[in-house]
């Protein structure tokens, strides 16, 4: 068997791993288990195990912004991107979690990121701004993200124990929020703050100099 497929099967398990035990479950040692080898053969493949999680986070966005659509303006582009990123993360347990965790600078981020920074700088942004605007919206989807899988784990109740109803007593705006929160659709919240964000990035591009 080649070392190309070994080393594509050690990410595969991982993945499956991650989506079986939750990122705090996922070890070399589990990783070895499943494919019936001993840990040291997964060291020919990858340096420790800070290499192999970066194999697997970028795996997760292997099926972002491989498509271009004709016409499409930065916005829309930012918009398409981000909510795929959304999605694939939210395809496997604790998706969001583990980019954040490694983020790594490699082909498929690279591949996302210089879509995303090319379409800006082509309407005039500058370095500066082509590389904040980018990785600030896509720093929102990861941290939505990570909330909205937390979320959906362990969806609190904002009546439960009397140290919640007495804080929600407390602050009566805080639980009008809470309760609208609780009730809103999260596809709904994620467009608003990525609308939000995409808005202010027009000001800034487009606002005349004082």
């Amino acid at each position: 068997m080649s070392a190309k497929i070994v080393k594509e099967q050690v990410v595969s398990s991982a993945l499956q791993l991650l989506d079986r035990l939750g990122m705090e479950g996922l070890t070399m040692r589990k990783v070895a288990d499943a494919l019936n080898v001993q840990v040291p053969s997964l060291y020919w493949h990858f340096a420790n195990k800070d290499a192999l999680f970066e194999a697997v986070a970028d795996t997760l966005l292997e099926q972002v912004a491989t498509t271009t659509v004709a016409g499409e303006t930065w916005q829309d582009m930012f918009f398409r991107i981000s909510c795929e990123v959304r999605q694939a993360l939210l395809a496997h347990r604790d998706g969001a979690r583990f980019l954040a965790r490694t983020y790594p600078l490699s082909d498929n981020v690279a591949r996302i990121s210089s879509q995303m920074i090319s379409s800006l700088k082509d309407v005039g942004a500058d370095d500066r701004t082509a590389a904040w605007g980018t990785f600030s919206t896509l720093y929102f989807v990861i941290g939505f993200t990570i909330e909205e899988q937390a979320f959906a784990e362990k969806r609190p109740d904002h009546n439960q124990g009397p140290d919640i109803k007495s804080l929600l007593l407390r602050y009566p705006v805080a639980a009008q929020a809470w309760q609208q929160i609780l009730e809103s659709d999260t596809d709904e919240g994620f467009h608003f703050g990525l609308n939000m964000s995409l808005q202010g990035l027009v000001h800034h591009l487009y606002a005349p100099e004082k």
